[in-house]
C-alpha cells in the first residue's frame, strides 16, 4: 500500500517513494513476463475464411476452438485426406440433409498431433447452417462407433455454429488429438435446415453413416442406421503433424479417383504410395520423402472441359487446379494423370496439342508454387465401349510428348508398364478391371509401385 503520511521524521517524501516505483516496476515486468509465456504456448487459431491453406503453416504450438491453451506441439501442417467436391447430389435439392447427422468416414495417409477440416457448401444455395461438427477415431474399420476417448468438438473461430455461405467453403479451428497414420477417422456434422443441394463427393468408394436427430456427439454408432456411399460436405482432414513435411496432391480423373477398387479397402493407387511411404520410412531408409499424400481425382474429369450447371459439376482440370491442388496446406508435389477423358468424351476428334497445352498450364501454375510436377502417361483402353482407333492415335500422340519432356518435370509411364506387350492398345488383364479403361486393385497397386522416391524428391524441371 502508498503511504500519505511522508514517512519517517526527515525522510524526503520522494526518496521513500524510489523503493515502491521499483517495486512496482519490478510487478509490471514479472506480469508481462507470464505474458508473453502464455503467449508463445498459444498459436493463432485458423481462420474460417481461408485456413492459412497454401503457406508454410508450421506451428509452435495449438488451441482449442474456446482458445484456452493446449500442450505444445510442434510440427507442419499436412493434408491427411481430401475430396474433391463434385456437384450437388441429386434429389436433396428441397431438404439438403436437415435434422440429420451425417458422418463421414475417411481415412488418413499420415497422423499428428491436431487436426482441422474444412466443410464445403460449393453447389448450395442458401447458407448451410451447421450447429454441430465432431472429430473422433473410428473404433474399428467401416464402423460408425467412435473411440471414445478421441471425440472432440469442433469449432470455428471459436464458436461451435457456423454458417457457410452459398459458394463457399469453412476451415475449423484446429483441436489437439493424437491422430494415427493409416486408419479411419469420423468427421460427423449435424445441419437443422436445408442448404439445397448437398455438396458430395460421389464416389467414395467407402460407406458413410447417416442418423435422424442431432447425434454428433454419439460414440456407439447406433443412431447411425443409414449408409451411403458418399462424401458429404467434407473437403479435407490436415494434421498438424511431425511425421511428414509436405503434402502430395494426386490430381487426375475416375482412375486417380479410385473407380472399380474394392470399397471399403483402401485400394486406389494414392492410398498405396502412401502405404508405400510410411513402409519406407519405418525400414529406416533415409531418403523416403516425409509427405501425406491426398486424392483430389474425380470421375470423370476432363484437363479443358468442365460439366454442365453453376458453378459446374465436375470442374475442369484447369479450373479447379487452384482450389484442389494449390489451396492444399505446404504442397511439395503433384502427381497428375489427366487427359483420357478428353479424349473419350469430344464429340470429334479431340485435339492432341489443346490438351498438352493445358496440361503444361497447369505445370507452370504448380512451378509458381514452387510445386514438383510428375506426370503419367495415358493408360490404353481398347475393348471400351468409347475406343475407336482415331482416339487411340491422340492418345498415343499425347504419350509421346510427355515422354518427350516437355510436359511434365519428371514422368512414371503407366502405359509402357502396364499395357499388353501382344497389342499395346489395351491393357495387360491382369490390371484390368473388367471394363478394359480402368484398372483393378492390382492394376492400381501397379501404378503405385511405378513411382520413385526420385520422382517426389527430384529438382529438375520440364522445359515449357
Amino acid at each position: 500500500m502508498t503511504r500519505h503520511d511522508g514517512g519517517g521524521p526527515g525522510v524526503p517524501r520522494a526518496r521513500r517513494s524510489a523503493p515502491h516505483a521499483a517495486r512496482h516496476h519490478v510487478l509490471l515486468s514479472a506480469i508481462l513476463a507470464v505474458i508473453v509465456g502464455l503467449s508463445a504456448a498459444i498459436y493463432i487459431g485458423v481462420d474460417a475464411g481461408d485456413g492459412g491453406r497454401g503457406g508454410q503453416d508450421t506451428l509452435a504450438s495449438s488451441r482449442t476452438g474456446s482458445r484456452s491453451a493446449a500442450a505444445a506441439a510442434t510440427g507442419v501442417w499436412v493434408g491427411s485426406w481430401a475430396a474433391a467436391p463434385v456437384g450437388g447430389e441429386p434429389l436433396t435439392e428441397p431438404d439438403g440433409t436437415a435434422g440429420r447427422t451425417v458422418r463421414n468416414v475417411v481415412h488418413t495417409s499420415v497422423g499428428g498431433t491436431s487436426a482441422r477440416i474444412t466443410l464445403s457448401n460449393l453447389y448450395g444455395t442458401s447458407p448451410l447452417t451447421v450447429t454441430a461438427v465432431t472429430l473422433a477415431v473410428a473404433a474399428g474399420d467401416d464402423s460408425p462407433a467412435a473411440d471414445p476417448g478421441t471425440l472432440r468438438r469442433l469449432t470455428f473461430g471459436g464458436r461451435p455454429t457456423v454458417s457457410v455461405p452459398a459458394g463457399g467453403q469453412a476451415v475449423s479451428d484446429a483441436v489437439p488429438l493424437a491422430v494415427p497414420r493409416d486408419t479411419d477417422v469420423l468427421v460427423s456434422l449435424y445441419t437443422p435446415t436445408s442448404a439445397g443441394p448437398v455438396t458430395f463427393h460421389h464416389r467414395a468408394q467407402q460407406t458413410s453413416y447417416v442418423a435422424d436427430g442431432e447425434h454428433t456427439g454419439d460414440v456407439t454408432g447406433a443412431p447411425y442406421t443409414g449408409q451411403v456411399t458418399y462424401w458429404r460436405y467434407l473437403t479435407a482432414l490436415d494434421v498438424l503433424s511431425d511425421e511428414a513435411d509436405g503434402t502430395v496432391v494426386a490430381f487426375g480423373d475416375s482412375i486417380t479417383d479410385g473407380a472399380t477398387s474394392t470399397p471399403g479397402t483402401n485400394r486406389r493407387w494414392p492410398d498405396v504410395l502412401a502405404d508405400r511411404l510410411r513402409a519406407s520410412l519405418a525400414d529406416g531408409d533415409d531418403d523416403t520423402p516425409r509427405y501425406g499424400v491426398v486424392n483430389v481425382g474425380i470421375s470423370g474429369n476432363r484437363v479443358l472441359t468442365d460439366g454442365l450447371g453453376r458453378p459446374a459439376d465436375n470442374p475442369s482440370g484447369l479450373n479447379r487446379f487452384d482450389r484442389d491442388v494449390l489451396g492444399r496446406p505446404n504442397v511439395k508435389v503433384v502427381v497428375i494423370d489427366l487427359g483420357v477423358n478428353d479424349i473419350l468424351r469430344s464429340r470429334t476428334t479431340a485435339d492432341p496439342d489443346a490438351v498438352l497445352d493445358g496440361l503444361r498450364a497447369l505445370v507452370r501454375r504448380a512451378h509458381a508454387h514452387g510445386i514438383r510436377a510428375v506426370g503419367t502417361t495415358l493408360l490404353p483402353f481398347h475393348g471400351h465401349r468409347g475406343y475407336t482407333d482415331a482416339r487411340e492415335d491422340v492418345r498415343r500422340q499425347i504419350n509421346s510428348a510427355i515422354r518427350s519432356g516437355s510436359v511434365y518435370d519428371t514422368v512414371v509411364d503407366v502405359d509402357r508398364a502396364m499395357h499388353d506387350p501382344y497389342d499395346p492398345r489395351r491393357l495387360r488383364s491382369e490390371y484390368d478391371s473388367g471394363d478394359h479403361l480402368h484398372p483393378s486393385d492390382r492394376g492400381y497397386r501397379k501404378m503405385a509401385q511405378l513411382i520413385t522416391w526420385g520422382h517426389l524428391r527430384g529438382a529438375g524441371r520440364a522445359e515449357l
